[in-house]
């Protein structure tokens, strides 16, 4: 299942997405956009989690919650 999180602080890195995702489950891929001239952040990601389950925990247990000082926001990605 995709999952787009959004709200992002743009100081949060690949890893730290990793990190906090993978407490709800196996990650298979994560995907921090960032822009194409100054290479940063541009607030936003998506995390492919195998296990539909998981995914569905990982967006109830990580919707709304803070992840450096930003209060991110996490859906299936449509």
């Amino acid at each position: 299942m995709k999952l787009l999180v959004r709200n992002l602080s743009r100081s949060t890195t690949k890893h730290d997405l990793n990190v906090l995702f993978s407490a709800c489950g196996q990650v298979d891929t994560c995907t921090l956009v960032l822009d194409g001239v100054t290479g940063k952040s541009k607030g936003f990601a998506f995390i492919e989690m195998p296990n539909e389950d998981e995914a569905v925990a990982a967006i109830s247990r990580l919707n709304q919650t803070n992840v450096d000082k930003s209060k991110i926001r996490v859906k299936a990605a449509e």
